[in-house]
């Protein structure tokens, strides 16, 4: 990053917590707690250049990385545009920040909609809340998805190794999960992983990419070494959760979403089916508008 201001990230504090977030991708760079221990990867290129990205419009891929609308293909590539792209610092205090995005002329090659994007940081105590608004400022709905891709450090730096580390969840998971394949929405589930409220993560976990919980029970998740501090990841309203890693890589992803990846299915005519019918979506009608959130606090004990 430059060291023109217009380039240097935007910092929130609080007594528990600093923030840093980039104007691109409103995307958070950094965050520590009370005694500058760092919680959230820092995007290191031997694994992972991402830290925190913004998924918008699409969650996962589409088919042939292309979204249709009325006939016409677009190219479309992961996780859509909105983690690629600048945005507009419009509010800024020590608990808040605010950024946007709007449709230009090169989101209308990819995305077809107009659109306006607001995401809005605030940090009160030991809990930072990331809102994304998607508004609908065109004549016709607009279909949209929108992703949280936050990878924390594994292990945190509470003590105990990678295989101390616990996910407890709020409610027991039971149902399958699935995988990307390719990219896509597996058509075949596997068993959930979770003991009742807990899953044990390890490399084995993601040998075979993300785990995706397509219809979670629960509204958050606590992650860390039972007994330390650590982290509650919160997401009321999100209606699926992605679990990421690499084999040896010292992060986790904990994504709460709404929506998914195309079907696996649907790879077989690559580009054909409308985008407007793909599943997942959230269709916004004109002058009409949809807020997301995730919530991470800081805990001094994530219980047992």
């Amino acid at each position: 990053m430059s060291s023109a201001a217009g380039d240097q990230p935007v910092k929130l504090t609080s007594d528990h917590l600093s923030v840093e977030i980039a104007r691109l991708g409103a995307e958070m760079q950094s965050l520590k707690d009370a005694q500058g221990r760092d919680l959230l990867w820092d995007g290191d290129p031997a694994f992972w250049t991402g830290r925190a990205p913004l998924l918008f419009p699409i969650v996962g891929r589409l088919p042939g990385d292309q979204l249709v609308h009325e006939g016409v293909a677009y190219p479309m590539s992961q996780h859509g545009f909105a983690r690629r792209r600048a945005f507009a610092l419009r509010e800024a205090s020590a608990s808040q920040a605010r950024f946007s995005l709007r449709a230009d002329g090169e989101t209308r090659k990819q995305y077809p909609f107009d659109f306006t994007l607001t995401v809005t940081y605030t940090l009160i105590e030991a809990t930072l809340t990331i809102e994304v608004q998607v508004a609908n400022p065109g004549p016709v709905t607009l279909p949209a998805s929108v992703g949280f891709h936050p990878a924390f450090r594994w292990p945190l730096p509470y003590g105990g190794t990678r295989a101390d580390h616990r996910l407890v969840f709020e409610k027991a998971e039971v149902e399958p999960v699935h995988r990307p394949v390719g990219g896509l929405l597996s058509a075949a589930s596997e068993p959930n992983p979770a003991v009742d409220t807990v899953i044990a993560p390890d490399d084995a976990m993601f040998e075979r990419d993300a785990l995706i919980f397509l219809h979670p029970r629960s509204h958050h998740v606590r992650f860390g070494v039972p007994g330390e501090p650590g982290l509650e990841i919160a997401y009321p309203g999100m209606e699926q959760l992605g679990l990421w890693s690499k084999p040896g890589a010292p992060f986790l992803c904990i994504e709460p979403w709404s929506g998914y990846a195309s079907p696996e299915a649907s790879s077989s005519e690559p580009g054909a089916a409308e985008f407007m019918d793909k599943p997942g979506l959230s269709l916004i009608p004109p002058g009409g508008s949809k807020s997301f959130a995730m919530a991470v606090r800081w805990l001094p004990d994530i219980g047992r």
